[in-house]
C-alpha cells in the first residue's frame, strides 16, 4: 500500500529539525523530519499541522509546500512506499529554536527531536526520505 505523508522542515540557519531513530534490523541510526500520515479527507497541510501538534505540541507559521518525493524503502524488516509532501515552515514558539535538543516525540517516548545541520548527514547517519537533502538544497538556493 502506498502511504501519503506530510513532513515539516523548519530551519534554524543551516540546521533543520529532525527526529533521531534507530532501525535494529540493519543497526542504523537515521534522521527524518517530523510529520506523518495524511488521513482520508485531510489535505497535506492540515495533516502536517495536526501531526506537529501531536508529536511536538507545536503550531506552525509560514507553511509552504516545497516539493513532493516518492520514497521506496526497506526499514524495520519491511518494504515501504510513500508519497511525501515536504513543507518549509516556521515554528510559532520561538523557544523551540533556542535548544539544540528540543525534546522527545510526544507519542513516541525516547525518540529525540533535535536540530542538525543539513550538511551533517552521512551514509552512516542518513536523512530520510531519500532525495530530501537535494530538494532542500535546491529550495534554499532559490
Amino acid at each position: 500500500m502506498i502511504r501519503p505523508i506530510a513532513l515539516a522542515v523548519p530551519r534554524r540557519g543551516p540546521d533543520i529539525l529532525v527526529f533521531e531513530a534507530h532501525d535494529p534490523t540493519n543497526d542504523q541510526t537515521f534522521y527524518r523530519p517530523l510529520g506523518g500520515g495524511i488521513e482520508f479527507g485531510e489535505t497535506a497541510e492540515t495533516a502536517l499541522r495536526r501531526e506537529l501538534r501531536e508529536e511536538l505540541a507545536a503550531e506552525l507559521d509560514d507553511v509552504h509546500r516545497i516539493g513532493v518525493l516518492e520514497n521506496l524503502f526497506h526499514a524495520y524488516g519491511r518494504d515501504g512506499h510513500e508519497i511525501v509532501f515536504v513543507f518549509s515552515c516556521r515554528l510559532a514558539d520561538p523557544a523551540l529554536y533556542e535548544r539544540d535538543v528540543v525534546g522527545e516525540v510526544l507519542d513516541d517516548a525516547g525518540t529525540r527531536v533535535l536540530w542538525r545541520p543539513l550538511s551533517g548527514f552521512t551514509a552512516e547517519a542518513p536523512l530520510y526520505p531519500t532525495g530530501l537533502s537535494a530538494l532542500l538544497v535546491d529550495s534554499w538556493a532559490g
